[in-house]
């Protein structure tokens, strides 16, 4: 079989199943497994899908954005990992940055209760923090109803009152390219001026966020250091000359 024709057979079955395992493939185009792990090589290089393990999936769109309640509900044990690791890097007498996004809303069980600073456009993130008695500031600005975050320019205006020890951002896509993307262009814009106004900064994504790019713009790949779950070497060589990633596994 002609490799256009594997091709299509790989994009087609991508369609309609959003993944699809190197094995299948295999039996589908009677063809070896170096083959297939070669052409989807190829194809994740012309960004028409990304590899995973064990096969391929399909690209998210670029405008493409689960509501809050969504993303809260999918790979939660990994987010959880990654957030109590991103939790134990908050110091006595930090005043830190919580993005609006699902990861780091489990950050909060694990922040420590005393003697930190949280300034959040996460509506979500308010109760939890009360509740354990975190001294708490939340933005201003439009509260956009899917992600429950405060964005506009109420929000960057807001922003500018304030300057952090740490930030810690949700983002869509994560590329050694194109950077830190998320469909909102309002949005990126309220993780950008916080990645700005912070010492330091971390992005938290399971590894479903990479190879991804979303429509708007972030930031840089340098300017943030990466916290995920276990990744596949391949990948994480990607971005280890790039930027400080930490892998955190069970």
């Amino acid at each position: 079989m002609l490799t256009p024709e594997r091709h299509q057979i790989i994009l087609q079955l991508l369609k309609d199943r959003n993944t699809v395992k190197i094995q299948d493939i295999m039996e589908l185009t009677n063809s070896s497994e170096s083959t297939i792990r070669r052409d989807l090589s190829q194809l994740e290089d012309q960004k028409f899908l990304k590899r995973i393990h064990g096969g391929a999936s399909r690209l998210q769109g670029k405008l493409q954005e689960p509501s809050m309640i969504e993303k809260s509900s999918k790979n939660l044990h990994e987010k959880r990992l990654i957030a109590q690791y991103a939790a134990s890097l908050v110091e006595e007498g930090d005043c830190i940055y919580l993005d609006a996004g699902s990861t780091i809303f489990e950050m909060v069980e694990f922040l420590p209760s005393k003697n930190i600073v949280v300034v959040t456009n996460g509506l979500m993130h308010v109760a939890p923090l009360l509740i354990k008695g975190i001294p708490t500031y939340l933005i201003g600005g439009f509260v956009k109803p899917i992600t429950n975050a405060f964005i506009g320019r109420g929000a960057l205006e807001s922003l500018d009152l304030y300057r952090f020890d740490k930030c810690f951002m949700g983002v869509n896509g994560i590329h050694p390219q194109f950077g830190f993307t998320t469909p909102d262009q309002e949005e990126a814009m309220v993780k950008q001026k916080a990645i700005s106004l912070s010492r330091e900064s971390y992005v938290l994504a399971d590894n479903t966020k990479f190879a991804e790019i979303s429509f708007a713009k972030i930031a840089e790949i340098h300017e943030a250091s990466i916290i995920t779950n276990e990744l596949e070497a391949e990948t994480e060589n990607q971005y280890i000359n790039r930027t400080t990633i930490k892998v955190v596994t069970t």
